[in-house]
């Protein structure tokens, strides 16, 4: 059985930081798709180009995207999986992230409020198990992406 292609997604972001700190973590965890969604501010005009820079550099892709929906249409994913706190309906370990599919789209919400429940209709709602307060969208995709990079067997140095 092949491992699941893993596509992070990172949505409704103005931090170039976040953007930057994402995309490191997405490439240097050896996944070579990054998506952003709704970026808008310093994200579109400085985190952005600083991304695609980051992508080229690692031979990866970055896609970027208006709507969280134009991801979900456009990519196909058979898992759809919105790492959301206000939301959850489940507390998942990070060891073992429920993905299952050829190919997953993880969604973490770069800004505050999170998502709109109308964002993330369909979706497997979930947050860290023991994890009490939000981490962040860096945070919580590092404990989730590492464990998922591992599984699929990428070389990902601790």
């Amino acid at each position: 059985m092949t491992s699941p292609l893993i596509i992070p997604v990172l949505h409704n972001v103005s931090s170039v930081q976040r953007v930057v700190d994402m995309a490191r973590l997405v490439y240097g965890l050896g996944l070579d798709t990054l998506v952003i969604t709704k970026a808008y501010g310093g994200a579109a005009q400085s985190g952005v180009p600083e991304a695609m820079r980051l992508a080229l550099k690692s031979n990866a892709k970055l896609i970027v995207l208006p709507e969280l929906k134009d991801a979900l249409d456009l990519l196909s994913p058979d898992t759809f999986i919105a790492v959301t706190r206000s939301y959850a309906e489940e507390r998942i370990n990070p060891v073992n992230p429920p993905v299952t599919g050829s190919k997953v789209l993880i969604v973490f919400s770069g800004g505050d409020p999170e998502f709109t429940p109308q964002e993330i209709a369909g979706a497997k709602r979930v947050y860290i198990d023991g994890v009490e307060a939000k981490l962040g969208p860096i945070a919580e995709a590092a404990l989730i992406l590492y464990h998922l990079a591992k599984q699929e067997g990428r070389e990902v140095e601790a």
